[in-house]
């Protein structure tokens, strides 16, 4: 198959950026056979990042599996607000692929770098990203090392906040292809950040920051979730990549 082939294959498969991908497969694949088996997959909905393995976040190659949330571009508001001030202890929770993780970790070469999350998939997967001795397996909190409780300078979190009833109109990559626990928020997209919110002042530092993605619609209740745990609150929003962050400081 050749360039113009895939191309108009990807395109009548409903792929918005069928030229960009189809020079990407090619590039990737190893072998003829290999680029038709993954253009079979393109073109059957799978996402892009999952057909490859990897997905371009923030300047890495993020190792990307199959089931696996893909780290998206928005997420990368949330790397750029934790960044403003330096951390020594960084916890990267319901970490999917350990991308935000991953960045932090790159940035600040000297930080130690942890990651938890529920989904064993998601947990194989971002131990190829970071350490894997510090990639944790669990439900939030309680997946991570006892002694790290009260020490933690800074949480970033991208815990799933789309609302249940919203997922059957989210694109069918998503849907069909990342694992529900990576995206069902519950009833209003807000029921993990709300125990993120409650649990997060035992982990951190005095001064310790959570840095939590969330909806723009979904804003001011994830913020009002930190307020009434006792953090002071702040919004950032990037209208180019589509990212919201609430920021709560201890």
């Amino acid at each position: 198959m050749n360039e113009p082939q895939l191309v108009a294959a990807l395109r009548s498969a409903g792929c918005v950026f069928a030229e960009e991908e189809a020079r990407l497969l090619l590039d990737e694949a190893s072998s003829p056979a290999e680029l038709m088996t993954w253009a079979a997959r393109r073109m059957s909905g799978e996402p892009l990042e999952q057909v490859v393995g990897w997905a371009s976040f923030a300047g890495l190659r993020i190792a990307v599996d199959p089931g696996v949330f893909v780290p998206r571009r928005r997420s990368e508001l949330v790397v750029a607000v934790a960044a403003r001030e330096p951390a020594e202890l960084v916890v990267d929770l319901c970490c999917g692929t350990g991308a935000l993780g991953a960045v932090l970790a790159a940035r600040w070469p000297t930080a130690e770098v942890h990651a938890a999350d529920s989904d064993p998939a998601a947990v194989a997967c971002a131990r190829r990203n970071l350490p894997p001795e510090r990639v944790h397996a669990g439900d939030l909190y309680a997946a991570l090392p006892g002694d790290l409780c009260g020490r933690v300078d800074l949480l970033v979190v991208n815990a799933p906040y789309v609302p249940s009833d919203a997922i059957a109109t989210m694109p069918r990559e998503a849907r069909d292809h990342e694992h529900r626990v990576a995206l069902d928020g519950g009833s209003d997209g807000l029921d993990v950040q709300r125990r993120v919110a409650a649990g997060a002042r035992a982990w951190l530092r005095p001064g310790g920051r959570v840095v939590i993605e969330t909806g723009r619609a979904q804003a001011e209740r994830t913020a009002a979730l930190l307020d009434a745990a006792g953090f002071s609150t702040s919004v950032d929003t990037d209208d180019e990549i589509g990212g919201t962050a609430v920021t709560g400081r201890g």
